[in-house]
């Protein structure tokens, strides 16, 4: 979870009741942290906010999973022209699917757009500093795992 993950994430708590942050596992993914893994990290960084948040794992559709949880918004967070262009594109899609459920597209704040998961990670495995970029118990855990 990067700090623009975070942004997106509270505009997310002032728009909903709760919030469920869904985290895809696919077979054939490795992921640097298992599912377990990273719902602790984001319990612990969003641990402070005053805000229903519950993490839970899905291996279908975003939006069947969105359903089968009762949602009626899917939030995504978009960077830049990139991001929107694939997320209206799903938004087509998904609303074809589950039109009972809007997807509402946020934009990440201007000084965190440039920041991407992918990114992280390499700065991250080189040695590097990521702590501009991530929130504090993101950049424990990775130091942790990749010192392993």
């Amino acid at each position: 979870m990067t700090n623009g993950h975070m942004d997106v994430l509270q505009q997310a708590v002032a728009l909903a009741d709760e919030v469920i942050i869904g985290i895809g596992v696919h077979p054939g993914k490795v992921p640097l942290f298992s599912f377990e893994e990273r719902a602790e990290i984001i319990k612990s960084v969003t641990s402070g906010m005053n805000a229903n948040i519950t993490v839970q794992s899905f291996d279908n559709l975003v939006v069947d999973a969105a359903a089968k949880a009762g949602a009626s918004i899917l939030i995504r967070g978009v960077r830049d022209g990139t991001d929107l262009d694939y997320e209206m594109q799903m938004s087509g899609m998904n609303g074809t699917m589950r039109p009972e459920i809007t997807t509402v597209i946020l934009p990440s704040k201007p000084e965190t757009r440039h920041i991407t998961a992918t990114l992280v990670r390499q700065i991250a495995k080189m040695g590097g500093d990521v702590s501009p970029f991530v929130p504090d118990g993101v950049n424990t855990a990775l130091k942790s795992k990749l010192a392993s």
